[in-house]
């Protein structure tokens, strides 16, 4: 129904260049990337080390005080088998007084703010560290909207972002991902026992499949059902990447003059460069 296969060796050739490129056509060569021990941060970070070199990008683990020691051992094993340098910052103390002071919150409110508090853990080391932050969401999260505004979701550049996660788990196998990361359920560790695909109510390889056709192959909705979809599934997905289309987006700017930021002015030519 799709093919979602890539040529690894080409696929990480164009992102390793494309991390170096970006970084360093900024001024910087040096990269910061949250890794919380899941494929996507692992994959991200290994092909920063690979393109800036490991002394030159610094990984940052942040665990909650509900977060798994099995994440904090894969995204060590990440650290080691890449060589690059790494910090343990706990955000537990930055996040427990919001927590206590709306004891009502939800997990979706919890997980949000440490999902941000995480962001201001990566922009300060940023800034101390002199590098610009990799990115870690997928192609798939990012349609679904499945990730934090100014959360997770905040980074100077994402290597991943055009990458289903079918694809990234091909890519992370290429370049040498520790197996038991690969393997394991994808989770954002924000609460025991909290699964990606469980709060989803379906599974990545379902999500790929629809959004391949949907996104790359330009079918409609009614396209989908007819290749044997359930509309109940065609529906939900939809939903989801129409909702979420203001994740994607920098903030509109209302148009008052005849050279917008965003609209008219877009470019770097804009600036004679």
């Amino acid at each position: 129904m799709s093919d979602l296969t890539i040529n690894t060796d080409l696929a990480r050739k164009i992102l390793n260049a494309f991390i170096h490129s970006e970084i360093t056509r900024a001024g910087f060569n040096r990269a910061v990337i949250g890794l919380s021990g899941g494929i996507d941060s692992a994959l991200s970070c290994m092909l920063a080390a690979d393109a800036l070199g490991a002394d030159n990008v610094l990984a940052v683990r942040m665990p909650f005080e509900s977060s798994s020691q099995d994440s904090l051992d894969h995204a060590q094993q990440v650290i080691e088998t890449s060589g690059v340098r790494s910090l343990t910052i706990p955000i537990t103390a930055m996040v427990t007084p919001l927590f206590d002071q709306f004891p009502e919150m939800d997990n979706l409110r919890r997980g949000n703010a440490m999902a941000r508090a995480r962001m201001i853990v990566l922009y300060d080391q940023s800034a101390a560290f002199n590098g610009l932050i990799v990115g870690t969401s997928n192609k798939t999260e990012m349609l679904l909207g499945y990730s934090t505004q100014f959360g997770d979701a905040a980074c100077a550049l994402n290597p991943l972002g055009d990458l289903y996660k079918a694809q990234v788990r091909q890519l992370a196998q290429a370049v040498g991902v520790p197996q038991a990361i690969i393997d394991k359920p994808p989770s954002a560790d924000l609460w025991q026992g909290q699964t990606d695909e469980g709060e989803l109510g379906f599974t990545y390889e379902q999500a790929d499949k629809l959004l391949y056709l949907l996104v790359d192959q330009r079918y409609t909705p009614e396209d989908c059902i007819a290749a044997g979809f359930a509309p109940a599934f065609v529906e939900q997905v939809v939903r989801r990447v129409q909702r979420s289309q203001y994740k994607r987006l920098m903030p509109p700017i209302a148009k008052l003059s005849n050279r917008t930021i965003g609209q008219d002015f877009l470019y770097l030519r804009d600036w004679g460069t």
